[in-house]
């Protein structure tokens, strides 16, 4: 009965504190969302990148853009070193007071200035040597997001050719339904029915007919790196076709996955209803990760705050946003929906494996072996092995391996929506910095190769795994950036800055004190690894230069350098 009372309780509190409560004080004294103000998607309408969406198109993407692994495995591995109770009170209050706050203020934010990026009304509210620095630092995390990603997708390819089929069949597919919506203006259920029903369909043909590379490779290339090129083709494709004609409905699609495959979750957790077999609490230090405080909060990432929704807010969703009353459910809902799928990975893993081998035996700890599974496959494995215990129980019918391999479908899905969101974003990230001054990055063809190829370069050499110790940190502080922008943005308008301003020192503070944290451990080990230890010294410079400069900005020694054209009619 215990999942039961903490899934309750979560979805309870995400709703009626978070969205009923907390979202709209919100809008009642920052936002003042109003329908007839023109958004960018339609001011701003050029068919490609600004077009307005329908709400449930535009939850679908933006949803889809934003939960990616980050719920996922972020949850896992903290779990893995504190315990599943100190994660889950950091998913819930993260969510509901930081997590949805930074996803919604951004997006707003972004509308009220033409659809910028975040980066770009930095230099508006802080000037531009934060709008510089801020945006190099966007860039460099991003090609790192995409090479990461895209080794991942590559990764669950490999481990289950079960999921080939499906998951490139879903872009015809979706192909199809965006042109029944927007071309022929056919009936949105019924196109969304038949698209659903033809998903499931090839997720039945890719379980029946697994479509496994030769252990030789391709063309001389090992499979590992024979999916990671396709998929950099495809993300950099598919980055620059017209949103709806591929990113809109794909995302569309793509929800009805993750939500099939998280519902069957939540039905399966309270049929079950598993005791939590892992630790609720572990103590305050881990031997690899360090002290609770502040490891424990940039370890959960994508399930509390992240940085990167920022860019999705800013970089696709705000130009697709139709109405100005529809932010609310997109994001800030948006972002409650992600905490949700955090709690209930945390609560699949921690009732279908197992910490200890259960007494009388029968259980295969190779298999269901919560650290077993960590060491043999990692969080990928521990996922959907955790997931297809829980669901085979309630439906033996379905078999632990399919019931896996829906968790690891649905996984695998949004990692590959976030890969081309991502290119697409930092196509924009790059036209907004050098566009001005190098006019071969106003060309969005000869950008989008750039960004592919950089971020090939990173994946194919591996040189990826020796940052990504220090990511989880990099995303955090992206997060507490954005918060310190809206801040200053809020204070232009003459709006109250509290709500983000509290959020953003804390972060700002516990990001400097984890990259503190992992720099003394590189410096200090026994084979000291100076690349990550300066890197998180530098990292620790933008925080502090960042905070500076928008604190600065707070006090009103900084002038805004732009006009603020789309601030609230109640404050023209």
């Amino acid at each position: 009965m215990l999942t039961i009372g903490i899934l309750v309780s979560a979805c309870l509190f995400f709703y009626f504190v978070g969205y009923r409560a907390y979202a709209q004080r919100l809008d009642r004294e920052l936002i003042r969302p109003e329908s007839s103000r023109e958004t960018p998607a339609i001011k701003q309408n050029d068919g490609v990148d600004y077009v307005p969406s329908k709400p449930l198109v535009l939850f679908g993407h933006n949803f889809a853009s934003i939960a990616g692994a980050g719920p996922v495995i972020g949850p896992i591995i903290a779990m893995h070193h504190f315990g599943w109770a100190i994660t889950l009170v950091w998913i819930v209050l993260g969510s509901v007071f930081i997590g949805a706050v930074h996803d919604y203020l951004t997006l707003m934010v972004s509308v009220r200035n033409r659809g910028s990026s975040i980066a770009d009304i930095a230099e508006t509210t802080m000037g531009y040597r934060a709008k510089a620095v801020f945006a190099i630092f966007l860039i460099l995390a991003m090609l790192l997001v995409i090479a990461v990603f895209g080794v991942v997708a590559a990764k669950t390819l490999i481990a289950q050719p079960e999921m080939v089929f499906p998951t490139f069949a879903i872009i015809p597919i979706s192909m199809i339904l965006g042109w029944c919506i927007y071309k022929k203006n056919f009936s949105l259920k019924i196109a969304s029915t038949v698209a659903v029903l033809a998903v499931l369909v090839n997720i039945y043909i890719g379980f029946k007919m697994p479509l496994p590379l030769p252990s030789e490779g391709v063309m001389g290339l090992p499979p590992l790196m024979c999916w990671f090129v396709v998929l950099m083709v495809y993300a950099g494709v598919a980055s620059v076709l017209p949103v709806q004609k591929l990113l809109q409905p794909r995302d569309y699609l793509s929800t009805f996955i993750l939500f099939g495959s998280m519902s069957l979750g939540i039905i399966a957790l309270l049929w079950v209803a598993p005791g939590l077999n892992t630790p609720a609490w572990r103590g305050t230090m881990s031997e690899v990760q360090g002290p609770v405080w502040p490891m424990l909060f940039v370890l959960v990432a994508c399930g509390a705050i992240s940085g990167f929704h920022s860019l999705v807010a800013g970089g696709t969703t705000s130009k697709q946003l139709a109405d100005e009353t529809q932010g609310k459910a997109i994001a800030y809902g948006g972002m409650l929906t992600e905490g949700v799928v955090a709690v209930i990975t945390v609560l699949m893993v921690g009732g279908g494996l197992y910490w200890v081998a259960p007494e009388g035996g029968g259980v295969d700890m190779a298999q269901l072996g919560f650290r077993e599974t960590l060491q043999s496959g990692g969080w990928i494995m521990a996922f959907g092995n955790g997931y297809g215990n829980v669901v085979q129980q309630m439906l033996p019918v379905l078999g632990f391996t399919f019931a896996s391999m829906i968790a690891v479908l649905a996984l695998n899905t949004f990692v590959l929506t976030t890969l081309d969101t991502a290119v697409r974003i930092t196509r924009f990230l790059v036209q907004e910095a050098l566009g001005n001054q190098i006019p071969i990055f106003r060309n969005k063809y000869a950008v989008t190769i750039v960004v592919v190829f950089a971020s090939y370069l990173i994946g194919a050499t591996d040189g990826w795994q020796k940052i990504w110790p220090i990511f989880g940190a990099t995303n955090q502080l992206i997060g507490a950036v954005a918060l310190f922008v809206v801040a200053t943005w809020l204070m232009a308008v003459k709006r109250p800055t509290h709500y983000v301003l509290y959020p953003a020192v804390f972060m700002v503070v516990t990001t400097i004190a984890a990259l503190g944290w992992q720099a003394y451990q590189f410096f200090t080990a026994p084979e000291p690894n100076l690349f990550l230890g300066t890197t998180a010294v530098v990292l620790i410079g933008l925080a502090v230069f960042v905070a500076y400069e928008a604190m600065e900005s707070l006090r009103g020694r900084r002038v805004i350098s732009g006009p603020m054209s789309e601030v609230p009619s109640s404050a023209e």
